[in-house]
């Protein structure tokens, strides 16, 4: 069982996690929902369209402006506590690796912290046991936030991906996060170049057989790009396919920019393993 705020997602529940960046530099969308109109239609479209979850960020990934604390929660905390009031049933999840981000923004009313950078700041599960939120475990590879992988080397990078996120969701339980509300996420492109996202998608079985959820941050990144070589606004055929592999081999939880089209590929995956019957069934029958 998985339980992100006031819902529970029965065991094997695909569910999808829609991305809203509140940066005026997103390497996606260059700032198309930075300002609050563009964005609560970015979220009202995306819960139309299937999305559970709404994953609010604040600083881009890479490297960019600086952004310190202080404005990082001007761009987060009002947005989630009208998104609190717009749509109560809604899981919002809020993308940081900072404590005091996490603190504004668990007040606030979010329900799950994204720590996309690994733990770098401890305090960061502290306030999510404090608050009584879920929290991302994912494998950074020990890369400073906002920094881009030079030459990264593993001996085994599953290993070292299942090492890293296991044992901050294990910490993450000490500290009195609720079992049933942490994920792991292997991190993809997040200090790893793309053999080894590629792998660790090809692996990704090893982490769902853990027991702990999984959420996969695919959409339209460096990986899928360099595999393709394709630029950012045509990666979505490549995405998808990684979203089918991941859904085949257990995961959990989908952080996208198109819902729609997740949606479908989940369902297809779904009904291609038995857990979903067709939605309609008129072949062969008349």
């Amino acid at each position: 069982m998985l339980r992100l705020g006031t819902r529970e997602f029965a065991a094997g529940e695909p569910v999808i996690m829609a991305i809203v960046n509140r940066t005026p530099d997103s390497f996606y969308d260059q700032g198309a929902t930075f300002d609050d109109g563009p964005a609560l239609e970015r979220v009202e479209r995306a819960v139309a369209e299937g999305a559970a979850i709404i994953d609010i960020g604040g600083v881009k990934a890479g490297p960019g402006q600086e952004v310190d604390a202080g404005e990082e929660i001007r761009r987060t905390a009002g947005f989630v506590a009208e998104v609190r009031r717009r749509y109560p049933e809604v899981v919002i999840s809020v993308d940081t690796w900072r404590h005091e981000v996490g603190e504004a923004v668990c007040a606030a009313g979010a329900d799950l912290l994204n720590d996309a950078w690994g733990g770098v700041d401890p305090k960061l599960a502290e306030v999510a046991a404090r608050h009584g939120v879920g929290l991302v475990c994912t494998h950074a590879g020990g890369a400073a936030p906002r920094t881009r992988p030079h030459r990264v080397v593993y001996e085994d990078v599953m290993a070292d991906i299942l090492r890293t996120t296991v044992g901050l969701a294990e910490r993450a339980v000490r500290l009195g996060v609720r079992r049933d509300g942490v994920l792991i996420d292997p991190g993809h492109d997040f200090g790893k170049n793309t053999r080894h996202s590629l792998e660790a998608t090809r692996r990704l079985g090893e982490m769902t057989e853990t027991g702990w959820p999984v959420l996969v941050s695919l959409s339209n990144k460096d990986f899928v790009g360099e595999t393709l070589d394709r630029p950012v606004k045509d990666r979505l055929i490549g995405t998808l396919a990684t979203t089918a592999v991941s859904a085949w081999l257990g995961a959990r939880v989908y952080r996208v920019h198109e819902v729609a089209e997740t949606r479908q590929v989940l369902d297809m995956v779904a009904s291609i393993a038995g857990h979903r019957p067709p939605a309609v069934a008129r072949r062969g029958l008349a």
